[in-house]
């Protein structure tokens, strides 16, 4: 049984990997059914309480469990009354508490909620060996862990400045793609403030492309930042793209950056290093795994100084473009694929189905 909030067709990577698991799985035999619960979590509302004790309730005995930490970690209470008598298994994309934007009453509170719900596990999945010491602060045995980490659909290599799409760009402007739904965690306004502090001579443009309605708030910012930046000519929102008009972006991007404050893997970043594309991003999750100096320039995480310095040099020195274009387009051969990654979720739900479970 996998427990995920919300809808499962999500263009997210997390709901992305949760979907690649459930087919992967049921094609090496798994039955794997799926609870769809109220996408109201990890703020569940006293109805989506209730659906949810409802829904597990009905679980028979040692029921394997595989719940989306989106949800589990703001369900102790659940977690602890069926913890003698079903196989917990946390897939723990990140800690909700590292969620960027909360206030310190809200961190708390999701630190405090998902330590319960922790304790109650027989096992954890994670898709970062990072991802593993975040929850060290959690009390969770690293004996308990497992990291399973995102594959990567093969790809095309992107054409991007130098392919079929030079013709229509007169300007010659170097095309940059952010790939992230628009939270305050992917540093979408960082990203923003450093391209208007450049002054360098080659144009450039920002295609932005994510989800727009997770955090209107965030949304309504950062097109208001935009605007009064006087930007709004060279950076176009162009929303939550189907897989195709995706595949398509990344074809006629030049390179993929990505400011983002956290990350347990960074499932966009890959996607980006699978379409041969040089890539800025941040030192968080795996990306200094995914993006090494040959492929990419990194710098840390809310370093704005660094941020503009990075795309200073991509966008104006071609021969640094073209060398990191060649790196990502090597790289892409290492990236982890599905099948391993399948395999590995498979090995661990199966120890864990024979494992004692939690006595309290």
């Amino acid at each position: 049984m996998l427990l995920v909030p919300g809808d499962l067709e999500a263009r997210t990577g997390g709901y992305g990997y949760d979907r690649a698991m459930v087919d992967g799985l049921r094609a090496r035999g798994w039955q794997v059914d799926v609870c769809a619960l109220d996408g109201s979590y990890p703020w569940p509302s006293a109805e989506a309480r209730r659906a949810t004790a409802a829904h597990m309730d009905a679980l028979p005995d040692n029921t394997l469990v595989l719940a989306d930490g989106l949800a589990f970690g703001a369900m102790p209470e659940e977690a602890e009354r069926h913890a003698s008598r079903l196989r917990l298994v946390a897939l723990v994309h990140h800690p909700l508490a590292l969620e960027r934007g909360l206030s310190a009453g809200q961190a708390a509170s999701l630190f405090a909620s998902e330590q319960r719900a922790l304790r109650c596990v027989t096992g954890v999945v994670v898709t970062s060996a990072a991802t593993v010491s975040t929850l060290h602060p959690y009390g969770v045995p690293s004996t308990q862990v497992v990291v399973v980490p995102p594959g990567t659909d093969a790809a095309p290599e992107a054409h991007g400045w130098r392919g079929i799409d030079a013709a229509l760009r007169p300007d010659h402007s170097v095309v940059l793609l952010c790939v992230a739904s628009i939270t305050p965690r992917k540093g979408h306004r960082l990203l923003v403030q450093a391209l208007h502090d450049l002054h360098g001579s080659v144009p450039w443009r920002l295609r932005v492309a994510g989800n727009e309605l997770m955090d209107l708030a965030t949304t309504r910012a950062l097109r208001d930042q935009v605007a009064s930046a006087g930007l709004e000519g060279q950076v176009e929102f162009v929303g939550d793209l189907s897989s195709e008009a995706l595949s398509d972006a990344y074809d006629h991007a030049d390179a993929f950056v990505l400011p983002t404050y956290f990350e347990g893997y960074g499932m966009a970043v890959a996607e980006a290093v699978a379409h041969g594309l040089p890539v800025i991003s941040t030192r968080t999750g795996a990306i200094p795994d995914l993006v090494d100096e040959r492929s990419g320039l990194l710098v840390e995480p809310g370093d704005g100084a660094g941020l503009r310095e990075a795309l200073r040099v991509l966008i104006e020195d071609d021969t640094v473009r073209t060398r990191l274009t060649h790196g990502a387009r090597r790289r892409r051969e290492g990236l982890p694929r599905w099948p391993e990654s399948v395999r590995l979720m498979a090995d661990a739900l199966e120890r864990w189905s024979h494992d004692g479970i939690i006595q309290r």
